[in-house]
C-alpha cells in the first residue's frame, strides 16, 4: 500500500507580495472589479492584459462572489482572482466594490484548493484577503485561509505583513 506524504507548508512572511518567487499570487477582488485601489490597483499596473482578460470572463460568465478565476500572463506569470466581495454597483466607471463577507472567502477559498489540485500548483502567495477594501478581519479570515488550504500539497505564503520593495523569506 502506498502512502501519500503531504509536505503542507502555510508559511506566513513578511514582504511585497509582487515580488513573490511563488508560482501564483492571489488576491481578493469583486466580480466586474474596475482594479482600482491595493493590490489590485498593483496587479493591474503590472498586468493590464489580465484585466482586460478578467472583463471578458465577467462579461461572459457574469460570476457571483465566492467563485475564482486564474490567469496566466505570456510571461509565465499566474493570477488567481478570488471573488471575496460583492460586485460594483452598476458595472460603470465609478462604481466601488461592496464588501467582502466571510461566506465568499470561505467558497473563494475552496475555488483556490481546487485550482491548486487541478492545476499541480506548487507554491501560492496570499495577501491578507478580504481585510483591507473587503472590510473583514484578519483576526476572521486567517482561520478560513488554514482551514481551507491546511491540507493542500502545495507551499503557501500568506504576506501578513507588507513590506514594499522588500522580497519575503518563502
Amino acid at each position: 500500500m502506498k502512502f501519500k506524504i503531504l509536505f503542507l507548508m502555510i508559511k506566513e512572511v513578511s514582504g511585497d507580495i509582487l515580488l513573490s518567487k511563488a508560482q501564483v499570487i492571489a488576491h481578493g477582488i469583486a466580480p466586474h472589479d474596475h482594479f482600482e485601489s491595493g493590490l489590485a490597483l498593483s496587479l493591474r499596473q503590472d498586468y493590464p492584459s489580465m484585466v482586460k482578460d478578467f472583463r471578458h470572463w465577467c462579461h461572459q460568465v457574469n460570476p457571483k462572489p465566492g467563485h475564482a478565476w486564474i490567469w496566466s500572463g505570456a510571461e509565465g506569470k499566474r493570477i488567481v482572482n478570488l471573488l471575496t466581495q460583492e460586485p460594483p454597483v452598476g458595472h460603470g466607471h465609478g462604481g466601488h466594490a461592496g464588501h467582502a463577507t466571510l461566506q465568499y472567502v470561505g467558497h473563494a477559498l475552496k475555488e483556490l484548493k481546487k485550482l491548486i489540485q487541478e492545476e499541480g500548483l506548487q507554491s501560492v502567495a496570499l495577501p491578507r484577503v478580504a481585510t483591507g477594501v473587503g472590510g473583514l478581519k484578519w483576526d476572521d479570515v486567517k482561520p478560513l485561509i488554514y482551514s481551507n488550504l491546511e491540507d493542500v500539497n502545495a507551499h503557501i505564503y500568506v504576506y501578513a505583513t507588507y513590506v514594499k520593495g522588500q522580497a519575503a523569506e518563502e
